[in-house]
């Protein structure tokens, strides 16, 4: 009996969470994380993890999604190895204090706004790219000068094991943690009080993030997802634009990414177009038989198989497939498939795809497809193909979402100078470079006086000539104060 209960695996519970957080607080409360030095270390230990075990994690993200290699290292190595280089060239400069203007009514004066970190962080990261979402907040994270705990998705097993043994080995475990584990490990992670949360996943899930979050008044950064979607306009280079949303979407981990396109809208004139174009160019890039190539990652896991195959076998939305819709259940594959004038009362208007699975809507003109657009929830991304100047105005203007792309898709993600995050139900809160650094950052506004120039107008007894002064100071202009100082009247 005694040795039964020595192999029973240990989990990890409230307890040894609030153990652990309380751990992570005193090394915080030390103050070696707010040094440079201490932020400059940990960042160039992140970057060798990248840097000495790409074969490691390129195999782990083939283990947990057939990931292909080319996606592997352009769309999550690379863009780590990005994020820890320009948080080390950039970090003295972010962490200096930023000057602030200050008034007449407090000369004199002067004022700064200090970054200082927030304290312990909570990362919970999703599976569809386990490496680059599981370590990217980290960079921002670390470099605010924060400790960490990285909670990576037990849906990626492969890479979640090897996060925490490299995190382990190369990260300063005083600060930065890694806790692996289900639904059990995260409740446990979300009893505790943080000082901000990072959760990137779906909206279900971040609902109960930022419940729990609210017990404590915990600040959250939500990035979530929705249904982004790409509007084609007529006149513009057909095969380029077909290739730019091929990529995006097949391309991008086989749609299973939350900026991937989730349907396209089209006139009623040029869709024929658009589906043969779509059609040769899915050919040239995998083959009449894509459920054999070596360049289309997996369906995650058996029940995302399942939900997308709902998707496609509901009776309004089964006989719109004019491309693909072929399946290997056994190998978790699901071939590109596109869907023709989809009734948008279906399951696959009304959820994220999250899959292979693009439906194209069809209006009588482009303009239309903007109101279309708006009548749904906010998505974490929008494109527009077009080569009329007037309707990519009307586009920035009217459509609202996390971020826009025109004549592309996907592509802001990798400008480090553009804030990354949604808005409404895609997400709250961004960040991506300098915007990470902010994320988790508090900025503190500092004022600094001497003794000299101490003003009795500010003092009782209140008199109407001191009410008199204070109103020319705070509203008025050099006349007025003059007028005050001498006790003048307008004339």
């Amino acid at each position: 009996m005694a040795s039964t209960v020595e192999e029973q695996k240990v989990h990890f519970d409230s307890k040894d969470a609030l153990t652990m957080v309380e751990e992570l607080r005193g090394s915080y409360g030390s103050g070696k994380t707010r040094s440079y030095e201490w932020r400059e270390s940990q960042l160039k230990n992140l970057l060798k993890v990248a840097e000495n075990h790409e074969q490691e994690i390129v195999d782990a993200l083939r283990s947990d999604l057939s990931k292909p290699e080319f996606e592997a290292y352009v769309q999550e190595i690379s863009m780590l190895k990005g994020s820890c280089k320009l948080a080390l060239k950039a970090l003295r400069n972010w962490m200096k204090p930023e000057k602030a203007k200050t008034s007449l009514t407090t000369f004199p004066s002067s004022a700064e706004i200090v970054s200082e970190p927030l304290g312990v962080i909570l990362i919970i990261s999703a599976w569809n790219y386990p490496f680059l979402l599981s370590l990217d907040p980290v960079v921002g994270a670390i470099a605010a000068g924060n400790a960490v705990v990285l909670k990576p998705s037990e849906l990626a097993p492969a890479t979640s094991s090897l996060l925490a043994k490299l995190v382990g080995e190369y990260m300063d475990s005083s600060s930065i943690r890694v806790v692996e584990g289900a639904v059990a490990e995260t409740s446990a992670l979300l009893d505790q009080k943080w000082d901000k949360i990072c959760y990137t996943g779906n909206g279900r899930v971040g609902r109960i993030v930022m419940a729990s979050a609210a017990k404590h008044l915990t600040p959250v950064l939500l990035e979530l997802g929705g249904k982004s979607p790409v509007v084609v306009d007529s006149g513009i280079n057909l095969q380029v634009a077909t290739r730019r949303i091929i990529v995006g979407k097949w391309g991008c981990n086989n749609g299973q990414a939350c900026i991937s396109p989730d349907y396209i809208v089209t006139t009623k004139d040029f869709a024929p177009k658009l589906v043969d174009s779509l059609k040769r160019e899915l050919e040239n890039f995998y083959g009449k038989n894509p459920l054999e190539s070596k360049d289309l990652s997996r369906i995650v896991n058996s029940n995302h198989f399942a939900r997308l195959t709902k998707l496609l076998d509901e009776d309004k939305v089964s006989g719109k497939i004019v491309l693909g819709g072929e399946r290997d259940k056994t190998n978790l594959r699901i071939a590109p498939t596109i869907l023709l004038d989809v009734s948008r009362d279906s399951l696959i208007m009304n959820e994220e795809i999250f899959g292979p699975l693009l439906p194209i809507l069809t209006v009588d003109r482009v303009e239309e497809s903007f109101d279309l657009i708006n009548s749904g929830t906010k998505p974490l991304a929008a494109y527009l193909f077009t080569n009329n100047k007037k309707l990519k105005e009307h586009f920035v203007r009217t459509v609202s979402a996390g971020g826009l792309v025109v004549n592309d898709t996907t592509i802001h993600l990798a400008v480090p100078s553009l804030p990354f995050g949604g808005v409404g139900e895609s997400g709250m809160g961004a960040y991506h470079g300098k915007f990470s650094f902010d994320a988790f950052s508090h900025k503190k506004a500092v004022v600094y006086r001497g003794f000299a120039g101490d003003a009795s107008v500010r003092y009782p007894p209140y008199t109407k000539g001191k009410l008199r002064l204070l109103k020319a100071l705070i509203g008025g202009g050099i006349l007025s104060i003059i007028r005050a100082v001498f006790g003048w009247s307008k004339a």
